[in-house]
């Protein structure tokens, strides 16, 4: 194909544009007029490349030796390709007689420079064919030429400044044809018509193989994974898709990547928070989710060992330092800062129902009602004996009112009185409301003591033990329906204490119910609660 038919060739001299240009022929010497813009007149640089018709010849021309075209002034002829070529022929069919010498030279890229492609000196014919000239075999790729006019063929009668002679010499050229084919690097068969972002009309290549641009010359986006090379008739050299996992569609090729593992394609603006040459893994302080999308960490700056958590979300924590975050303190710690959370070290006998637990902020313990200390290690003023097993704490001292102050001391034991009635009653009485006894009944297969009403006094059972005075304590749990409280176990149990918890009423102060325990003369259960009723104790 003729490349070159209709595109703009750029010359930097042509008759008639900066005044009309008079001209004669060389042989016939007949004279003419050239003038820019004149249809029948004219000769501009479009008559190049336009249909060659052989009945109505046009041509292109320049300024005669009379405007001094002569070297060492040149006239330049420019031809823009549009893409790349590969060329098989330039033909000039020139319509002067044939230059001295001349030049052809060519563009690799549109943005190389130009190099030299042929020179032409003194012989050969008025159509000239440079597509067996052996060096260019080497190197036909071409995007732009350009013909370099140096030098009118004269027969050296100029030297006479004869005005008719000079103007007889000048370059004419009917016809500038560039033979050769769309340059696709062997991955597309033909070109095909395209407009070029400024407007301008082009060949393309019609690219397969994955491959894109002008020339076939690049991959397309995202077929980076091995490196763009040219189609040989044994290998397509297709461009592959580089591997993102599905978390990108935008990759480039990496050489250094390549050669590690024969595969280049580097992926880029990994979505769902990835990372990595194919979006493999999570970004940096990221987990992944299930459904493969990764989460931020979030993990506390101060109080994690890293940004970075584990595949489960979970931060890694500082001394002391807890939630899944690591954003505040653990149980039984406080301070939290970029050393971690201080141990509060609460007391376990002093603190709340024996569970350390202390303000995260100041370390202060939740103590008992009876304890106080940061740890809660010490009983309050007015208290002694700090134990786990005491609700409170600390016992309330009892010094007859002569002081509040007091400790625990040696020699004494706690000892649990209890009654079992393996072999008897124990001691066990029944009295009745105003104190006299009443019989009660021993059953030792059951291991109960049993007794009845006689009237509709309420009776009691009495505790052993010699006791000179007695003072009733009524239970504030009771059974009221002797019937079924005689077909069931039940148990009771009462605590002795101050505290409003308990229920005991009225209320006294812990000093005044210390001093009444302390004179206590008799503890008795009351048994019936009706006429003639009837209850039993048995043993735990």
């Amino acid at each position: 194909m003729n490349a070159a038919f209709g595109r703009r060739v750029r010359a930097t001299n042509t008759c008639g544009v900066t005044k009309p240009t008079n001209f004669c022929g060389l042989t016939d010497k007949i004279c003419d007029v050239c003038i820019d813009g004149d249809p029948y007149r004219q000769h501009p640089p479009s008559y190049l490349t336009d249909f060659n018709n052989f009945e109505n010849e046009t041509w292109w021309q320049s300024e005669t030796m009379m405007d001094d075209i002569q070297y060492p002034s040149v006239v330049n002829l420019t031809l823009d390709l549009g893409k790349a070529f590969d060329i098989t022929y330039i033909r000039l069919k020139f319509k002067s007689p044939r230059p001295e010498s001349f030049a052809i030279y060519k563009k690799y890229s549109a943005d190389s420079d130009w190099v030299p492609y042929q020179y032409y000196s003194t012989t050969g014919e008025d159509s000239l064919t440079l597509g067996t000239v052996p060096v260019l075999q080497h190197w036909v790729t071409a995007t732009a030429i350009r013909i370099t006019l140096n030098r009118l063929n004269t027969f050296g009668d100029e030297v006479f400044r004869d005005p008719r002679v000079l103007q007889s010499y000048y370059y004419a050229i009917t016809d500038f044809a560039v033979g050769g084919t769309c340059k696709c690097n062997g991955h597309a068969s033909n070109c095909v018509p395209s407009t070029s972002e400024s407007g301008e009309e082009r060949l393309v290549c019609q690219c397969q193989h994955n491959t894109a641009g002008a020339d076939c010359q690049r991959c397309l986006p995202f077929y980076n994974d091995v490196p763009w090379r040219r189609a040989t008739p044994d290998e397509a050299s297709e461009c592959q898709a580089c591997n993102c996992n599905g978390y990108s569609n935008r990759c480039f090729f990496d050489q250094e990547l390549y050669d590690k593992t024969g595969h280049g394609g580097h992926c880029t603006d990994c979505i769902a928070n990835r990372a990595g040459v194919n979006c493999e893994r999570c970004q940096e302080n990221h987990y992944e989710r299930e459904d493969g999308y990764c989460i931020p960490c979030d993990c506390h700056p101060e109080g994690s060992r890293s940004l970075q958590c584990n595949i489960n979300g979970k931060c890694s924590c500082k001394p002391g330092v807890g939630g899944e975050k690591c954003d505040r303190c653990e149980a039984n710690f406080f301070d939290f800062s970029s050393q971690g959370c201080r141990p509060c070290n609460c007391h376990v006998a002093g603190s709340l129902a024996n569970q350390p637990s202390c303000d995260p902020d100041t370390g202060v313990c939740s103590c008992k009602a009876n304890v106080e200390g940061q740890t809660c290690d010490r009983c309050k003023p007015g208290f002694f004996s700090i134990d786990e097993q005491n609700q409170f704490g600390c016992t309330p001292c009892f010094c007859f009112g002569h002081s509040s102050i007091c400790d625990a001391a040696t020699g004494y034991s706690e000892v649990v009185p209890q009654s079992e009635f393996v072999r008897s009653d124990e001691g066990w009485t029944a009295v009745s409301y105003s104190g006299q006894p009443v019989s009660h009944a021993y059953r030792p297969l059951v291991q109960v003591i049993a007794v009845s009403s006689p009237s509709q006094e309420a009776v009691y059972f009495s505790a052993p033990g010699e006791r000179p005075r007695w003072a009733q304590l009524d239970p504030w749990l009771r059974a009221t329906d002797s019937g079924l409280a005689l077909q069931r176990n039940q148990e009771f149990t009462f605590r002795l204490h101050e505290h409003a918890d308990f229920g005991w009423s009225p209320r006294l102060r812990a000093r005044d119910f210390i001093a009444l325990l302390s004179n206590l003369t008799a503890i008795k259960i009351r048994a019936t609660y009706t006429p003639e009723g009837k209850r039993r104790v048995h043993a735990p």
